[in-house]
Formats: C-alpha cells, structure tokens, sequence
C-alpha cells in the first residue's frame, strides 16, 4: 500500500492547507452581516410591517399575489388589522418538496377568526434574484430569514396548485388563548426582523425552528429537537405523537383526511378560498 504513504512533511502540508482554508471560510463568514437592503426575488422583496394597538394588530403588507404558475404571477399587498380577541383557531400547515420523500419539506402556520378572516405566518430563507435554495448555502449565512405574512389563497395556494406540491392542512389542539400567544409570538418576531435582519440557518434558524419556539411556550412538555425537526417533512409524526394535532386518527388517516390539495385547486380564485380548504 506505498501507493496511500503520505511523507510527514506532505501530510503536515497538506493539514496546514486545510486549516489556512478552514480559517478562511470562517473569516468570510464572520465578515458577512445579515442585511434587509438587497436585490430580492419579487415574492420576498417587502418585508410586512407589524404595528401592535391594544388587543388588535395592524399588519401592512399582507402579502397577496395571484398565481397562475410558478412563474407567471400578479403581485399584490394589503393592510389587514386583527382583532386577537376574535382568534379562534390554528392550523399547522406542510408541504413536502417531492413525493417520493417527505423529508425536505416547508412549514408554518395559519391563523382563523371569527369574523372570516385568515392569515398565513411562513417564515423563509430570503433569496436574492437569480438565487436558488440550497440545503448547504443555508448552513453558510447565504440567506437572510423573513416572515411572509400572506393570504392563504396566496402562501397555501402557491404550493398547492401552482407548484402542485402536496400540502396538508392540519388543525391544532390549542384554545384561543394559545392560538393568540403564538400569533403574537410569531408577529413579535416579524416585527424585530424588520429593523434587526438575521442570517437564515438549515438547521437552527429555519421554518420548523422558529414554529418550534413558540409552540414550546404552550405545549404541554417541551418538544425534543431531533430528525423531524431537521427533517420538516416528517414534522406531522412528531406533533401527532406529541397529541398537537386536533384528530384522533392515525397519522396515515390523518394524511389522507387533511391533505388539501384537490380542494384547492377547486377553490382557486375564490374569495371563499380559506372556507372551501376546510370544508
């Protein structure tokens, strides 16, 4: 095996090689500061503005777009003001990116009242125009991280009929109160991003991550961090488990029962869209 010999000086070489790159990659990362002033793709170019008054909260910039496909689409925002004392129910929502392995996934929440209305809180790696997602880059301070607060015609309707991605609609065991404190946990957030950016992370600043904070706050236990939380596609398991979803089927009914995607496609350009999801 004279072949695979490395002489100690090769060796030791080669090892101050690596550490010289090492410390490189850590000094460019170091020098990399979280900005929210760059040329972002249109679906994430403005931030929302969250204004608390009281028990309402007044979001500008609701985000609103119509799509006709993945690529083809109508931008569109709008001011929305919420009544917290009309929060009544919250629904956990996943989409996997393929069918033929839940784990990569996205995750976030929407939030229903009683007087009709409902709302979208989906956190995301920030991507600039001609960016693409990737698993590695988001380990290495390439995104900033963002709150899209949109209409679920727009953040649900997206991944379940333009990007025709599978998409469950899961309701959560939470009284109004907890519905309230996670909203307002999440539009708290939001709302420090706006003058303090930070970097996205895979895995510690993400979109399973920052619903995991919260949710923490109210489930009865603390929810582990571990592969179905690296792992988002496999995120229902851990909450069905945990008894956070509001069904006693079995997960692979509840899949069934509560994947929405026929029914948006049906309800899509409906004003009804949120009611038609859940019927």
């Amino acid at each position: 095996m004279k072949f695979f010999r490395v002489r100690p000086r090769t060796r030791m070489a080669l090892l101050s090689v690596a550490a010289l790159l090492l410390l490189g990659v850590v000094a460019l990362l170091a020098g990399r500061r979280p900005s929210n002033e760059r040329a972002w793709i249109p679906e994430q170019a403005v931030l929302p503005s969250v204004r608390f008054e009281g028990n309402r909260v007044h979001v500008r910039n609701v985000r609103d777009f119509t799509f006709r496909s993945a690529t083809d689409f109508t931008p569109g925002y709008r001011d929305r003001t919420y009544d917290l004392d009309r929060l009544e129910r919250v629904w956990f929502v996943l989409s996997p990116f393929n069918r033929d392995w839940r784990g990569p996934a996205h995750a976030f929440l929407s939030f229903g009242f009683s007087d009709g209305q409902y709302v979208s809180l989906s956190v995301e790696a920030r991507r600039e125009v001609g960016e693409a997602y990737s698993v590695v880059k988001g380990a290495l301070r390439e995104y900033e991280i963002m709150y899209v607060v949109g209409e679920e015609r727009d953040l649900i309707g997206l991944r379940a009929v333009a990007w025709d991605d599978p998409v469950y609609l899961y309701p959560v065991r939470a009284t109004p109160e907890q519905a309230r404190e996670l909203f307002v946990r999440m539009l708290r957030r939001a709302h420090e991003l706006e003058s303090r950016p930070e970097f996205y992370n895979t895995f510690l600043n993400n979109c399973t991550t920052s619903i995991l904070d919260p949710v923490d706050r109210i489930a009865p236990g603390r929810i582990p961090f571990g592969w179905e939380v690296l792992l988002p596609g496999y995120s229902d398991q851990l909450a069905h488990e945990r008894g956070l979803l509001d069904t006693d089927l079995p997960l692979e009914q509840a899949r069934e029962a509560f994947r929405i995607n026929e029914r948006a496609k049906a309800a899509a350009g409906d004003p009804a869209f949120s009611t038609r999801i859940r019927s």
